[in-house]
């Protein structure tokens, strides 16, 4: 990535650079957004640096579409596959660190050390959740005591479609922090990606496009939270909202438009940068809010 303000081409002043164009993440490919908008982006010293697509409802719609098109397939996957794709996304991700650490230091003002454990933090995170993609069952399923001369199994399958509100403080661990454990559980997300340096997020859709991801799986929508995060709540193919951050207004529109289109929602406080290289902002805890469990009864002796 060039900084629009500095020059790299010593030798040939005449040239103008191919600055990078920043769409959206949808189904695999890179869109522009349907209504053309786009968005400012600044550097921490108030530079322009690029302009970033601005999604609009509509693309929100097709996300949905696209996704729910795609969970199936992710769904039947085995949970082991699953936790061999992420994987690879932690190596595609790896493979990147120089970029991420780039613009962490150019957008969000971090220091040298402060980017580089941010992104170390994302790639154990993907990793760590690849590993529970085969784990999280002996936590929400079980083999039930019954009465009866059955066996009673309980097993949890996911859930389907979850629209996912990103950190706005930490713009790559906070994404991968809330992403991973809904695709973990075999679901599809639609990650909604506002401040402080949206771009992150789309160099990261670019990892995923160039890992074993299946397209759709994972869609990411750069644009205003504000005015988004209603079709997010409000959708009836929306099977589920994950939100970091929300409080005040937002969180009570996103309860009622979920208790009318009966969606689950999981709320998670926001937090600063170094708030999210903690432990606790990791947990298999954070898959089950997104996942059904069934129950299989079988007879004994049959």
């Amino acid at each position: 990535m060039s900084d629009p303000d500095t020059n790299d081409n010593a030798d040939n002043p005449t040239r103008i650079p191919i600055l990078k164009t920043y769409k959206l993440y949808i189904g695999g490919a890179f869109p522009r957004s349907e209504s053309g908008r786009y968005i400012q982006v600044k550097t921490a010293g108030g530079r322009l640096m690029a302009n970033i697509a601005r999604a609009s409802r509509k693309d929100f719609r097709q996300a949905v579409v696209v996704a729910r098109s795609a969970q199936a397939g992710w769904a039947k996957r085995s949970a082991f596959n699953r936790g061999q794709i992420l994987y690879r996304l932690a190596e595609m991700v790896e493979s990147r660190r120089a970029i991420f650490e780039g613009q962490l230091a150019l957008l969000a003002g971090y220091t040298a050390q402060a980017a580089k454990a941010e992104v170390d933090t994302a790639i154990d995170r993907i990793v760590w959740y690849s590993g529970w993609c085969d784990k999280f069952h002996q936590i929400a399923g079980n083999t039930n005591p019954v009465s009866s001369a059955h066996f009673n199994f309980s097993f949890p399958e996911p859930q389907g479609v979850v629209a996912v509100l990103s950190s706005k403080k930490s713009p790559l661990l906070g994404l991968v922090s809330a992403v991973l454990p809904v695709i973990a559980g075999g679901n599809a997300a639609i990650a909604i990606v506002d401040d402080p340096a949206p771009t992150l997020a789309i160099e990261f859709a670019e990892a995923l496009a160039t890992s074993d991801l299946p397209g759709g799986v994972v869609n990411i929508l750069t644009g205003l939270r504000s005015e988004l995060f209603v079709q997010a709540g409000a959708h009836m193919d929306v099977d589920g909202v994950f939100a970091v951050g929300s409080d005040g207004d937002e969180r009570k529109t996103l309860q009622i438009d979920a208790a009318e289109t009966v969606k689950r929602t999981f709320f998670v406080d926001d937090a600063e940068p170094a708030g999210w290289l903690e432990d606790t902002r990791q947990s298999p805890y954070w898959i089950l809010p997104f996942i059904e469990v069934k129950t299989a009864w079988h007879p004994i002796g049959a």
